[in-house]
């Protein structure tokens, strides 16, 4: 049988996947402490960071953790769900499109 090679002349058009927000509720029972624990455990984020986006959310009723992929800030939301539920805090994660 003979070796037949084919070349194919075509682009591929790979959209960029969307991006989403991920937000933290300010509630009136939720420590600043576990606030600034959960955004230093499940977003990375510097002491400094932490601290900045906790007074955000405190101040404001919300604050920004970041923008993520569909699956990620999905993720990112169960986990804050599931740290807060542990420690018996009603602490609220959302994420949104980002626009």
């Amino acid at each position: 049988m003979p070796k037949i090679e084919t070349e194919l002349d075509y682009d591929v058009m790979l959209d960029e996947p969307s991006m989403y927000k991920v937000l933290l509720h300010n509630d009136d029972y939720t420590t600043m402490d576990f606030v600034i624990m959960i955004l230093s455990k499940v977003f990375h984020k510097t002491q400094e960071e932490s601290e900045a986006i906790m007074l955000e959310v405190h101040k404001k009723g919300k604050g920004l953790c970041g923008v993520y992929t569909h699956e990620i800030a999905q993720t990112k939301v169960e986990q804050v769900k599931t740290f807060a539920k542990q420690n018996k805090f009603p602490l609220l994660a959302t994420y949104e499109i980002d626009d």
